[in-house]
């Protein structure tokens, strides 16, 4: 579980914390694949060059990539992502993005949580729409995110454009 908030205290490097994903399989037969999955998910999050370095040294972005790491270094069948792109640039938010889209690819049951619509239009199978913690619309993010509801929850009034390559529905405020 990635949590949207994820401090780390102590003076570990990157490294020591993408590891702390593995501890759940100490002295077990999985425990082998311990240094395979650690370099894998540090080269998944772009953040390899950064292992050595004191994680309270990182940017937000950085410490963001960091916690997804440890993440994918548990490797287990569900991931549960709070705002996984929050804090980062645009290249990163794609990456953390088609991450989660080839873990479900793979098998993986993947429950993100975001506020960014296009990347819910983008990426996700099935979408549900809260608003005051209620369901408001669960199925394709096509038919729960319409320019209606959205307006409806969000109190901002919007257009959904199709994308011309993509022919995925854009989200564009009205202003």
């Amino acid at each position: 579980m990635l949590l949207q908030q994820n401090d780390v205290a102590f003076a570990f490097t990157v490294e020591q914390v993408v590891r702390m994903g593995r501890a759940p399989w100490a002295r077990t037969e999985r425990e082998d694949a311990d240094n395979d999955l650690v370099d894998a998910a540090l080269a998944a999050t772009d953040i390899g060059a950064l292992r050595h370095r004191a994680v309270r040294s990182l940017s937000g972005g950085e410490r963001a990539r960091v916690a997804l790491a440890r993440v994918l270094a548990q490797d287990v069948g569900i991931l549960l992502l709070d705002e996984p792109t929050a804090a980062l640039d645009l290249r990163h938010q794609e990456d953390v993005l088609r991450i989660a889209r080839d873990r479900a690819a793979a098998g993986a049951a993947v429950a993100l949580v975001v506020h960014d619509l296009n990347a819910a239009l983008a990426y996700s199978d099935r979408a549900t729409l809260l608003s005051y913690g209620r369901v408001v619309a669960t199925g394709t993010p096509a038919e729960v995110l319409t320019a209606e509801r959205i307006e409806d929850v969000y109190g901002q009034p919007v257009d959904i454009l199709t994308h011309p390559v993509t022919g995925v529905g854009v989200v564009v405020p009205k202003r």
